[in-house]
Order: structure tokens, then C-alpha cells, then sequence
């Protein structure tokens, strides 16, 4: 199948998703605002403001019906990046969610990010708000629409860091918190401390795939298992399921960890990862080196942008090899250029005036103390398309131009001709 056809097949599953996504979001919020008695006591509790995710926009009309000042957590939102919906996002040097680009695209590729760009307008528009047109019919007044509400958010708390991600426009009204979740290491339990320290000076491997994805395939667990076996490091690996027949006697399989503990531990020299936002942030405050294995969603854009800043190197789970794992790891281990490259980002993202969570800490503060930030919020966003782009402008320029030189084309012609006929007189 060609990439353009496998595209289409892969928005097609993303529509059905989105519809069955919305339609468990749509019952949530209608029980809530059918019910006058549970409105009338959210309504008595006064409360100072909604702090949510708008990508469920359930947070969003529960605001705007309780005319609260609204401040978002977010990175993603309905059908693809936050940033596409509050700032601009030129689509010829800003990726599209999921269209594994990064900022520097060749002309084949800044055409496909457009028409992913496009599709993303349609599937919002055409797809996700009109789920929503019979609720606010009910309860919202005439000509209320779901785009204009979640672009009336004072302030969008964006789980991004420009050390990470790829430079682009911003708004007043964007705070950017990658990386909130982080924190200096504390001291381990005595036994994981005991297994850290039997390491020796190679060192420990902490390999985690996140919380979404129970178990690997058995022939994966089995072929990194033999990989592990295989390097003098001590390997700690938060896993569930079945214990595979080739483990090493250097690895230590737990359900549970204290993952940004662990990375921040001397003795920790790679961390193995599915890409996640959470643990990629936390190896880039750590300053660990990773070996990813992406699995889902946004993990293949996450462990895109290390890979391009010389911090991460990628494996595909789906072909991945034992010997082919044990030379990456190798790779990540031995090649000073990954720890050199992840440590100055670490430096990077540790130089700001305030940390992160203190920073988004202070505008939910400020959001309270003045009821809403409406002076940040850009008059863009209240625009139509053809205005905001200028279009209507253009056309009006380009119309008046052409009649202008039409104009200019007739009286020529009238002159020239009333010339020719004075001269046919005098001759």
C-alpha cells in the first residue's frame, strides 16, 4: 500500500475514534447539564475557576455554562496539537501531530503536512463539533459554537519545553510547562538502592514502557531479554506478564518503580522508553540518554525530536531483533555523543527564571486574582478564516489592480484612437 493510501486508511480509524471518543464525552456533559439540582450546587459553590483538558471538552462547556474563567492542562486537543488551535502554526516548517516530520521538511513532505493539516480542519469541523450542536441548542444561547468556546480559554498551560520541541509562534495566553512533573531525585528504597550500587562502574539500564501497555509480544520480550543478558550492566525493567525464558541473571523484572528516582541515580546510564511525554521529560532533566521503542500516539513524534537533537536513538517494535536491540544499547552505552547531547538539554531546560510547575502554579494565581486574563487573548481567534489570512484584503487589492489596469488599458485605447481619427481628418 502506498504512504497516501495507508494516510487515508489511518484518518479513517482516527475519525472513528474521535466519534466514539465524543459521543462518551457528549453523555457525560448532558448528565451533568440536564441536571438542575447538580447545577445549582456547582453553580452555589462558587467556585474561581475550571482547570482542565479541552482535547475532552466536557471541562469546556461546564465552564462556559458556569461563566467561569476557564485555564488549560493540555497538550493535545480534538484532532491533533494544541498550538495548531491558539497560535500560528505555518504547516510549511510545523509538523502535523503523528506525520513523523520534524522542522526542516523537503517540498514532498510540506505538501503531505499540508493536506494532514487540512484534514484535521475537516475532522474538527465536520466531525467532532457537530456532535455538540444539539447540547448547546438546549443550553447555551443562539449561534453559540463549541470552537469559539475552547478558544475563550484565559490561559493554556501547553506540556511543552522549546528544548524539546520545535521552535514555532506563540501567543500571549501560552504558558509552557514541559517537564512540570520533575523533581530532584530522592533517596531509593534500600533494596533498590543495594541493586543500583552492585553495578559496579558499568553501571544500571532502567527500561520502562509506560503504564498503557501491559505486556510486549512474547518473541520481543524474549529477544530484549537475551539482549540484556548479554551486557556486563545491571538491568532494572518494570514488567508485567509472563517471566521470559532467556532472562539474565543481571536483571531485576518489577511491576512498580520510582521511575524519576531512578533516572536521577549516578548509576543510571540508559534509560530504555517507549517515548512517553512524562519519561522523556524526566530523562531530559536527568540528562539520560535513551533508547526508545515507540508504541503509540504522540511516543513516535516524542522520540523524533530527541532523535534529531543527538539524545535518543529509535527502534521499530514491530521488526525489532535481539541483535539488533543489543547493538543499539551498545550504541547508547558506548557513544559519548547521546549522554553529551541529552545533558545539554538538561541544561536547558533547568535554566529558566522559574521552574515550570511554579510557573503554570502562578498563572492558575493570576487567572484567580483577576477573574480571567481576557487582555492576553488574541482578536485573531474571532476572526474568520478569509480575514485572518488577509484574503479578503488580496482579493479586494487584486480587484481593484485589475480594474485599475483595465481602466488604464481603455483609456489608452480611446486616446490612440482619437488620435487616429484627428490624423485621418488632417490627411
Amino acid at each position: 500500500m502506498s504512504p497516501f493510501f495507508r494516510f487515508l486508511e489511518q484518518q479513517k480509524d482516527i475519525t472513528r475514534v474521535l466519534k466514539a471518543f465524543h459521543n462518551g464525552a457528549l453523555q457525560m456533559i448532558s448528565a451533568i447539564l440536564d441536571d438542575t439540582a447538580l447545577v445549582g450546587r456547582l453553580r452555589e459553590a462558587k467556585f474561581d475557576l475550571v482547570l482542565t483538558d479541552p482535547a475532552f471538552p466536557a471541562g469546556v462547556l461546564l465552564a462556559n455554562f458556569l461563566h467561569l474563567p476557564m485555564v488549560y492542562n493540555i497538550r493535545w486537543i480534538n484532532a491533533g496539537d494544541a498550538h495548531m488551535q491558539i497560535a500560528p502554526s505555518p504547516p510549511s516548517y510545523v509538523p502535523m501531530y503523528n506525520s513523523l516530520f520534524h522542522d526542516q521538511m523537503n517540498f514532498l513532505q510540506r505538501s503531505e503536512n499540508f493536506i494532514r493539516y487540512l484534514f484535521s480542519l475537516l475532522q474538527e469541523r465536520y466531525i467532532i463539533v457537530p456532535i455538540y450542536s444539539e447540547l448547546l441548542q438546549r443550553h447555551f444561547p443562539p449561534g453559540t459554537d463549541l470552537l469559539s468556546m475552547q478558544l475563550s480559554a484565559d490561559i493554556w498551560l501547553l506540556r511543552v519545553d522549546f528544548v524539546f520541541e520545535f521552535p514555532r509562534p506563540t501567543m500571549p495566553n501560552v504558558v509552557y510547562m514541559g517537564g512540570f512533573q520533575c523533581q530532584p531525585a530522592q533517596a531509593l528504597p534500600a533494596e533498590l538502592e543495594e541493586f543500583m550500587q552492585s553495578s559496579g562502574e558499568h553501571g544500571v539500564i532502567i527500561m520502562s514502557l509506560g503504564a498503557a501497555v501491559s505486556a510486549l509480544p512474547t518473541a520481543i520480550t524474549e529477544a530484549i531479554a537475551t539482549a540484556f543478558a548479554g551486557i556486563p550492566q545491571k538491568v532494572l525493567w518494570r514488567y508485567h506478564g509472563e517471566r521470559p525464558s532467556t532472562l539474565g541473571s543481571n536483571t531485576l523484572l518489577l511491576e512498580w518503580f520510582p521511575q524519576n528516582d531512578l533516572l536521577g541515580h549516578p548509576k543510571t546510564r540508559v534509560f530504555v522508553s517507549h517515548g512517553g511525554t512524562n519519561g522523556v521529560y524526566e530523562a531530559i532533566y536527568h540528562g539520560v540518554p535513551i533508547l526508545a521503542l515507540p508504541l503509540l500516539f504522540d511516543q513516535f513524534d516524542n522520540v523524533l525530536r530527541l532523535q534529531v537533537r543527538g539524545a535518543a536513538r529509535v527502534l521499530q517494535v514491530a521488526t525489532l531483533t535481539s541483535e539488533e536491540f543489543l547493538e543499539a544499547l551498545k550504541d547508547v552505552l558506548e557513544n559519548p555523543l547521546y549522554r553529551s547531547s541529552i545533558r545539554k538539554l538538561s541544561e536547558l531546560h533547568r535554566d529558566q527564571p522559574l521552574s515550570p510547575l511554579d510557573s503554570a502554579t502562578f498563572w492558575i494565581e493570576y487567572v484567580i486574582r483577576h477573574k480571567g486574563a481576557a487582555h492576553l487573548r488574541s482578536e485573531g481567534n474571532n476572526l474568520p478564516w478569509y480575514s485572518y489570512h488577509s484574503i479578503d484584503v488580496l482579493v479586494f487589492l487584486l480587484t481593484f489592480t485589475v480594474i485599475a489596469l483595465l481602466t488604464s488599458v481603455y483609456v489608452c485605447k480611446l486616446l490612440c484612437c482619437r488620435k487616429s481619427i484627428k490624423k485621418r481628418k488632417v490627411e
